[in-house]
């Protein structure tokens, strides 16, 4: 039995953590819950207390949400070279903050139909300003020619904030932008991505 247990769903944010799981490379045991009892069961809810996944034991440590555990892993297996390097921070915990903050918070709302009045006062109480901005900053990240969050090498907060844009575009919860659909295709490519998916696409509910 592994040290590392991951908790997960393949209709969920679990997918996230796969990918960062297969990019650090060390060995985990999978757990999937099904949403309802399973899910909110006394064992689990002992685990995390929101009742959701993904989740992730380390040596008897408990991570959830999913920003949370790609930095965790990065930081706990620097062989893997997905954390930052001082020169990195800066870029890596600002747009990581930034998908899982107002850019989470962004999307779901749009795509509950919710959206800020369109006046200053009411874009100052909202943490995210209103969709638009979110859009524009994120574009914004990659207009500037770089290919990756931090710059030309590939960190564990492209896994967070290129699943948000990847999925944004999959679902139309993002409008399509310049360097969007380039910076997407690129960490699809990547091995650790494309066997995360294949995973998860085996534990899909069977149709028919």
């Amino acid at each position: 039995m592994s040290d590392l247990v991951f908790y997960t769903n393949p209709m969920s944010r679990g997918r996230i953590a796969r990918w960062m799981l297969e990019e650090v490379g060390a060995p985990y045991d999978t757990r999937v819950l099904q949403y309802g009892p399973e899910m909110k069961s006394p064992d689990y809810l002992a685990i995390n207390p929101m009742g959701k996944v993904p989740a992730i034991v380390h040596k008897g440590q408990v991570v959830t949400e999913a920003a949370a555990i790609c930095a965790y892993l990065a930081l706990s297996f620097p062989e893997a070279g997905l954390a930052p390097t001082d020169d990195e921070r800066a870029d890596f915990f600002r747009w990581l903050f930034f998908a899982a903050g107002p850019g989470e918070a962004a999307i779901t709302n749009q795509s509950f139909g919710f959206h800020v009045p369109d006046d200053d006062e009411a874009r100052g109480r909202a943490g995210y300003g209103c969709f638009d901005d979110m859009v524009n900053a994120l574009e914004g990240m990659l207009a500037d020619g770089r290919d990756h969050v931090c710059g030309a090498r590939f960190t564990a907060a492209d896994v967070y904030v290129g699943a948000q844009i990847s999925w944004g575009l999959e679902f139309g919860t993002l409008p399509e932008r310049p360097g969007f659909a380039d910076y997407a295709k690129r960490l699809a490519s990547r091995p650790a991505a494309k066997r995360a998916n294949e995973m998860d696409n085996a534990l899909m509910p069977k149709q028919g």
